[in-house]
């Protein structure tokens, strides 16, 4: 194995020694390599340099970049400060076993980070500040039972938002888009509806349906009525695009049916 002072993998001369006590990254700190090009445990025995993908350290174990989603790193104790990555670390006892008790995710102060664009669009998702869903009943005030009502969503609560989440070198951003709203409105029916509605207006024959979002109450009552929005969340970013998990918004209002005796123009 060849190393150079800019190379990346654990088992080169700048970067690792033991994972607890990084390379100085000074010249002959050649972590797991000795002069001969030759990789060695600490007791002198000549190991693999590479091993499952991994490379050799000073302290004979294997290390190999990963990466790991905000929620493990924070599971970790967070992302440490200054420049350094995240590496697998597993070491094998004399059966050749990896060791139960040792190993899994290391930071490695010094070592190139390495984040996929995945990760970083999953970081750029939880940064995602999605505008509070504000609903609005048509006609205003209550409802007569066997009116339809019209149901619809301020307009600031359809909106698209993004996010960036980067890194040196890498930049990946993650936009969220409304596309349905699912209505429950306490009455047992749902209602799903692929825009925010529109709102009624007056003029408009209040016995006449909303053209895309709507229900008629058949009894009177207060009921909760409960819009979710569902959001779809792309990113793009390094030349690279995709989907991760999408989001929901949530409100809520009351809405206070009325018995109607006679047609009232509202």
């Amino acid at each position: 194995m060849v190393c150079t002072r800019s190379d990346t993998r654990p088992g080169c001369d700048v970067h690792v020694g033991l994972p607890h006590r990084p390379g100085s990254g000074e010249e002959g700190d050649n972590g797991g390599q000795d002069g001969d090009g030759k990789c060695h445990d600490p007791s002198g025995k000549e190991i693999p340099c590479e091993r499952d993908g991994g490379w050799a350290g000073s302290d004979g174990c294997y290390y190999k970049p990963v990466d790991l989603s905000p929620e493990l790193i924070g599971n970790l104790g967070g992302q440490p400060d200054g420049e350094g990555g995240w590496y697998q670390q597993v070491c094998y006892g004399p059966d050749g076993q990896a060791n139960t008790g040792f190993g899994g995710p290391v930071w490695i102060a010094g070592a190139a980070p390495v984040v996929s664009p995945e990760v970083l669009a999953r970081q750029a998702r939880s940064k995602l500040e999605l505008p509070e869903v504000v609903i609005e009943l048509n006609p205003p005030g209550d409802q007569l039972r066997y009116l339809p009502v019209w149901m619809a969503l301020d307009r600031r609560s359809w909106t698209t938002e993004s996010a960036t989440a980067s890194v040196p070198g890498v930049s990946v951003t993650a936009t969220a888009r409304p596309v349905k709203v699912t209505w429950s409105m306490g009455d047992g029916s749902d209602v799903t509806c692929a825009g925010p509605g529109t709102p009624w207006t007056p003029g408009i024959d209040p016995e006449k349906p909303s053209p895309d979002c709507g229900h008629t109450y058949r009894a009177p009552g207060v009921f909760t009525v409960t819009a979710t929005v569902e959001w779809e969340v792309t990113w793009a970013g390094a030349g690279q695009s995709g989907t991760v998990p999408g989001l929901t918004t949530t409100g809520q209002v009351q809405a206070r049916v009325q018995e109607s005796k006679t047609l009232i123009n509202r």
